[in-house]
């Protein structure tokens, strides 16, 4: 072969190459258009929950690269905040972001992953319960039970609640008797039982209810959060530490065709997404809570700690409460019995291994503390 034809036999062999590479990339560019999701949350747009939807989306969008978007509407923008679960499964949403004790009244069993003491479990090890004992399962057969076609996530540990914001502060379990508050969940069972009058009203309607004395007290979740409601602006009583909402964790939904749709590659983009969001959740929180919880004393607002005999008090209304469910529900008995048998082992593990770590900050700022150089 000639010089000429074996330049003329390269460039044939090249725009050959050329012409099938075209042919192979317009199926793959058509296969990389962007599938938009519309997720609603059940927050309010400035509040720091809302934060967290926006920060899970995010991850999801920038790991996509183009090919799933999500974007997250605030509570209201299409339905109410406790519609979100019907929303999500009709497909009037194709996601949204809350927590799953929203639920409750579907299902009285869906509030144990959030309300009440979960046997002594913190909020992580409630999450270690539901992807590792067996809480993942649970939730899947509650909502077919209930023909609700979603696909659900728990992620985020709250840190624990506070029993409240209250006009002056309570000293003894009698306090609560005819007091008018607001709770949600299983919360709302335990507070009735202790004698209040429970009013379970969603986020944005809690302040101006309080202001205007329609409810005496309330509690909703943090000090970010609080503080943004504006429950300083109304009540100057802050009670701290309960077992009411000790547990609770954030709920991501999506709807079940939309989700089974996605390929596999998004679908554990998003997996990831929920573990990764989850941890930086919790680290987020640390940091803005405690800045909102100085932020809230500089305001004038005075912390006080739950006396115990109220948080025994709990405790034992939480036995009836769920004594009662358990007999009417036998998913409620279900979920229970699950969760106490994997909170007695890694309770046990937890508390024996855990120091103590009051004491290494009391040694460094607590009244007396060690001088440090």
């Amino acid at each position: 072969m000639s010089n000429t034809q074996s330049a003329t036999s390269r460039r044939g062999m090249l725009k050959g190459a050329v012409v099938a590479a075209g042919a192979l990339s317009a199926p793959m560019i058509a296969s990389a258009q962007t599938t938009t999701l519309r997720f609603q949350s059940t927050w309010p747009a400035k509040d720091i929950f809302h934060e967290y939807a926006l920060d899970f989306a995010k991850k999801v969008n920038d790991m996509a690269g183009g090919r799933l978007k999500i974007e997250v509407l605030p509570s209201g923008s299409v339905v109410p905040a406790f519609q979100l679960l019907d929303a999500v499964s009709k497909g009037t949403l194709d996601g949204g972001h809350g927590v799953i004790a929203y639920h409750y009244g579907k299902n009285s069993a869906l509030a144990l992953w959030g309300s009440g003491p979960a046997f002594g479990m913190d909020p992580n090890m409630v999450l270690a319960w539901h992807n590792f004992g067996g809480g993942k399962a649970l939730v899947e057969e509650i909502y077919k039970s209930m023909n609700m076609d979603v696909v659900n996530y728990l992620y985020g540990p709250m840190p624990t609640q506070p029993l409240g914001w209250f006009k002056k502060p309570i000293a003894k379990v009698e306090d609560l008797k005819g007091l008018k508050y607001r709770t949600v969940g299983l919360a709302v069972d335990v507070f009735t039982e202790m004698g209040a009058a429970v009013n379970p009203l969603p986020g944005g309607e809690i302040v101006p209810a309080l202001d205007r004395g329609l409810i005496d007290a309330a509690e909703f979740n943090n000090a970010s959060s609080d503080r943004l409601l504006g429950f300083p602006d109304v009540a100057k009583n802050c009670m701290l530490q309960s077992f009411h909402q000790s547990g609770e964790q954030f709920e991501i939904l999506f709807n079940g065709p939309k989700y089974r749709a996605l390929p596999d590659e998004l679908r554990a983009i998003i997996d990831y997404a929920v573990q990764a969001a989850s941890a930086e959740m919790s680290w987020k929180a640390i940091e803005r809570n405690s800045q909102d919880y100085e932020a809230l004393k500089k305001q004038g607002v005075k912390f006080y700690k739950t006396p115990d005999a109220i948080l025994r008090a709990q405790l034992a209304a939480w036995d009836k409460t769920i004594a009662k469910k358990a007999a009417e529900n036998p998913l409620f008995k279900k979920v229970l019995d699950s969760q106490k048998a994997f909170a007695q082992r890694a309770g046990q593990w937890q508390n024996d291994y855990t120091v103590d770590f009051k004491m290494a900050y009391n040694h460094y700022f607590g009244k007396g503390a060690a001088k440090q150089g």
